[in-house]
Formats: structure tokens, C-alpha cells, sequence
């Protein structure tokens, strides 16, 4: 049981969470360029609102990161636990205790030849000993950190590379529909939706509206 958290995947994060980063990011970096008037904007300003975009995200990225090792610490250790309680119940008790830790919709598929294989497991395999973060969980981090940060990018350059703020900013909403179609794209292929297309269309449009929504609440 205490085996759980750790799979030891080849890849860095969970797609879910990879995508979630990107996403979050792009928000946050749309939102605050959003700020800006187009009829009013100096250079001045659209330097001060670029570096507040990367500056914000960068903020975001490192709470994102610290939060990400807190909830890996407590999950990992309130397994280690339960893999604890375990070994020092009877059969009855800690088929029980892994019942009760099961997420609900594995219920109806889990009956006691299961639960006590599971026991089993728990007994066969060696108590974990050490720290309860390696090596791996503070690189799955700064990974965090850096989808978050890479995402602002994209929704920036145009501003960058036009001098026309009008047409920077034109260029920079296409950039931001395109990304959030992918993450849409993303996201249905890995939840094996039949039409992938029709999910990066519902984000687009879903994310255009949560943009407008934050704008609108003073975000």
C-alpha cells in the first residue's frame, strides 16, 4: 500500500498535470497582458506589463512547485502509515483498512479475494525507511515551476517582435486560442475522447470565456 504513490513512470508528471500547468500559466499571462489599452499604452507600459506577466508566473510556477512536494509528503506519508496499520492488523482489520482508503468508484470491483490480495501485497513487501521526498519528487517540481513559466511565453512575443500594439495584440489572442485548442486536443486524446477536435474546441472557447470571466471579477 505504501508502494502506491511512487509508480515510477518513465515520464515527468502526470499528463493531467503537465497539461493543467500549461494551462494555468496561459491564464494567468493572457489575463494580465489583457490589462493593457490599446489606445492608451505607451512602450514604457507594455514592458511593465510583460515583465508583471512573467514575473506572475513565475510567482505561480514556485507556489505551484512547493504545493506539489506538500501534497506528495502528505499523501506519501499517510500511506506509509496505512501500510503501517496494516501489518499490525488481523486479516479482518486490515482488509478493512485498505477497503476504507480504496477511491469509491473501485468499490463495486473489489471484493474480499482482492482486498486480502492487496493485504497480502502490504505483508510480502518490505516497511519504507528514509525520507519521504527523493530526488525524483523535487525534479517532477521544478517541472511544475517551468510549465508554468514557458507558458507565458507564447501569449508575450508578439509583443515582442510588432511594433504595432494593435496588431501585437491581435496575434497574441490567435496564439492564445491556438494553445488552449491544443490542451483541448491533449486533454481528449489522453481521456480517449472519439473526437479530440470537438474537446480543443470546447477548451478554446471554455478558456476564452474563464479569460473573459477573470478580467471581468478584476483579475
Amino acid at each position: 500500500m505504501a508502494q502506491t504513490v511512487d509508480a515510477g513512470g518513465t515520464h515527468l508528471l502526470d499528463p493531467v498535470d503537465r497539461i493543467s500547468e500549461i494551462l494555468f500559466g496561459l491564464i494567468m499571462a493572457v489575463t494580465i497582458v489583457g490589462s493593457l489599452s490599446i489606445a492608451t499604452a505607451q512602450k514604457a507600459e507594455v514592458r511593465t506589463v510583460l515583465y508583471a506577466a512573467l514575473g506572475c508566473n513565475i510567482a505561480w510556477g514556485l507556489v505551484d512547485a512547493l504545493m506539489y512536494l506538500v501534497r506528495t509528503a502528505t499523501e506519501r506519508s499517510r500511506l506509509r502509515a496505512l501500510g503501517l496499520r496494516i501489518r499490525e492488523s488481523d486479516p479482518n482489520g486490515g482488509q478493512a483498512l485498505i477497503a476504507r482508503a480504496l477511491p469509491d468508484h473501485l468499490e463495486p470491483f473489489v471484493g474480499a479475494s482482492e482486498l486480502e490480495a492487496m493485504r497480502a501485497h502490504v505483508l510480502a513487501s518490505p516497511p519504507e525507511i528514509g525520507g519521504i521526498l527523493g530526488g525524483r519528487d523535487f525534479v517532477e517540481a521544478f517541472a511544475i515551476f517551468g510549465w508554468v513559466v514557458i507558458a507565458t511565453f507564447p501569449v508575450v512575443l508578439p509583443f515582442m517582435f510588432v511594433d504595432d500594439l494593435p496588431v501585437a495584440f491581435h496575434w497574441s489572442r490567435i496564439v492564445t486560442v491556438v494553445m488552449l485548442a491544443i490542451v483541448g486536443v491533449a486533454l481528449g486524446r489522453y481521456a480517449s475522447h472519439p473526437r479530440p477536435l470537438v474537446t480543443g474546441v470546447c477548451a478554446a472557447v471554455g478558456g476564452v470565456l474563464l479569460i473573459a470571466a477573470v478580467k471581468a471579477l478584476g483579475g
